[in-house]
């Protein structure tokens, strides 16, 4: 069975934060002047905000999580430019504040001592910075979380359940069999972590993230997925849009390609056609109705099966000196079934009148005795007799 989607009251609840691309280029942030490249920017050093303070906690992966989608609801309810007798939110206190949040939600509790120290050491890029209770800087970093918490609370409109794309994808993966396959679960996984510097989770559902990530991750590793008895696709069977899928990845793609961090003279990340046919999708090994599915290996990739991994091995150049049938079957040669052919009649090692049906003959009407190897059992023990076969 396909895993399970989400509750009606989950899914219902996530549908309210989910915007069209029009729609998050008139953020508040971006009404009130800051470029669209710059609020990104922000966005995305909140959540690295978010990662270190993690580390140095100890958190789980799905609390930084929580987190950043916590954060990116906040900043579309308020914006991070101060205008006349507005405040301003800067992006690091507001990442503080989805942390103190989100390990509540996630019951991953930190004292809120050990909160505001990491907060302030990475703020300041000091892992070793000594602060305390008496230091000013404690207080206001405290202070501010404890003032922005109840701000942020009304802004997610109290929506705290979320229903994060990691434990998605893991099902994805055990219904297809594929929870030990280390690289496609690294790929989708580093996906995941990837898009939480976006704005991914406000323009998909987790669903359709998970099944982006599954998708980049079975690209990534050549790996294809059969499809059911009935002949769906494995997008169809998880409930999720193809189209939907390639926007997500092509949303990605490009965050990849713009990195300011990477200088690039070339796109190394191409853009999957969105209104592609889904019969060529490149992730899907289409079987027809009543045959078995068999595992489609071309070019090394590796290919699922029935829910099984299946590998093929690169042959070697040596290793393979019989020419090969269609069906992948070993077939003689000519000098193979010549040899064959002569072996078949390759003459006896003893002379005809001195054997009958292998055994010894006898003459003086003695018991015939096996031969072996042109010998009769009685020169083998050193005697001779008349009748005995000669070398």
């Amino acid at each position: 069975m396909p895993p399970a989607s989400p509750r009606s009251v989950l899914r219902a609840a996530e549908s309210q934060w989910i915007f069209t691309e029009e729609e998050l280029l008139r953020t508040p942030s971006a009404l009130d002047g800051l470029p669209l490249e710059q609020e990104r920017e922000n966005r995305a050093k909140g959540v690295n905000f978010i990662t270190q303070v993690g580390i140095m906690l100890k958190l789980p992966q799905l609390t930084l999580a929580t987190a950043s989608v916590f954060m990116h609801r906040f900043f579309m309810r308020y914006s991070m430019v101060e205008k006349a007798g507005r405040q301003a939110f800067h992006y690091y206190a507001i990442a503080a504040t989805s942390v103190f949040l989100a390990t509540k939600v996630e019951e991953n509790c930190r004292k809120m001592r050990e909160l505001v120290i990491a907060c302030c050491r990475v703020a300041q890029k000091n892992p070793r910075l000594d602060i305390d209770e008496q230091s000013k800087e404690y207080w206001r970093w405290r202070d501010t979380i404890l003032h922005n918490e109840d701000l942020l609370l009304e802004a997610v409109c109290f929506d705290l359940s979320l229903e994060v794309p990691y434990k998605t994808l893991f099902d994805f993966l055990c219904h297809f069999d594929q929870q030990d396959n280390k690289r496609l679960r690294n790929a989708g996984w580093a996906f995941l972590n990837d898009s939480n510097l976006t704005m991914l989770c406000l323009l998909f559902p987790s669903r359709t993230i998970a099944a982006a990530a599954l998708y980049c991750g079975a690209k990534h590793c050549e790996m294809t997925f059969p499809d059911d008895a009935d002949g769906r696709a494995w997008w169809e069977v998880l409930g999720v849009e193809l189209a939907d899928i390639r926007k997500a990845s092509n949303h990605m793609a490009a965050v990849y390609a713009n990195n300011p961090l990477k200088q690039r003279t070339e796109n190394t990340y191409a853009r999957t056609p969105e209104e592609g046919d889904p019969q060529a999708a490149k992730t899907r090994q289409r079987t027809t109705l009543g045959e078995p599915r068999v595992p489609n290996l071309e070019h090394g990739t590796d290919v699922v099966s029935n829910g099984k991994r299946a590998r093929e091995d690169e042959a070697e150049d040596g290793d393979d000196d019989y020419p090969r049938s269609p069906n992948g079957l070993v077939s003689p040669g000519e000098d193979d079934t010549e040899e064959q052919e002569r072996g078949r009649k390759r003459p006896r090692m003893s002379p005809e009148p001195a054997t009958a049906n292998g055994l010894a003959v006898v003459e003086n009407g003695g018991s015939p005795a096996p031969v072996r190897n042109g010998t009769s059992k009685k020169e083998e023990d050193g005697g001779s007799e008349e009748g005995e076969l000669e070398e």
